[in-house]
């Protein structure tokens, strides 16, 4: 497996591809970490390229794009590429600090709990190890037992994607000419 940290664009992925198949004829699961502003703006395409691999995933790599695209903006950007990967059928991996104060400490806030439900709506949740790695494990299991039951992933009422519109926008504009 690999992790590609800082990707950008489709040609970052392409590159990726090349250097694999110097050096090993056996293709690797590739998770792309979606941690700068150019990787959102260019996910669609970053999302066609990668699903041209076998086992291709997304990570948000929430604690480095909050930093990049402003703390405020990061509820809106993460609910957007968890859309937008929805969409693409690629799993998505929640990334960073999820229950981080509980596992240091034993106990969780509150602000974390909400967030450890909003990480149901991945595939798949990251956390840090720490002395409370099985009670984390547990709370989280627990969480998305009980808040599963209240909702459906696949049941988003969608507005126009932001991340979608240039894409798109190239994308016809290529049609037209």
């Amino acid at each position: 497996m690999v992790g590609y940290s800082f990707i950008r664009e489709k040609s970052d992925l392409l590159y990726l591809h090349k250097v694999i198949s110097e050096i090993s004829d056996k293709e690797p699961s590739i998770i792309i970490k979606i941690e700068t502003p150019e990787a959102v703006i260019n996910l669609p395409e970053l999302l066609l390229e990668g699903m041209k691999s076998e086992v291709f995933g997304v990570m948000i790599a929430r604690g480095d794009l909050a930093v990049e695209i402003g703390f405020e903006r990061m509820g809106e950007i993460q609910e957007e590429i968890l859309w937008i990967c929805e969409a693409a059928h690629t799993p998505v991996i929640w990334a960073t600090q999820v229950l981080e104060t509980m596992n240091k400490s034993g106990m969780a806030t509150r602000s974390e709990i909400t967030d450890a439900v909003k990480a149901g709506q991945a595939e798949c949740v990251m956390i840090n190890k720490g002395l409370h790695t099985i009670e984390v494990i547990e709370t989280l299991k627990d969480i998305h037992q009980r808040t599963s039951e209240h909702r459906s992933k696949k049941r988003f009422i969608f507005r126009p994607l932001k991340i979608a519109k240039k894409f798109i926008d190239e994308t016809s504009q290529t049609h037209i000419h």
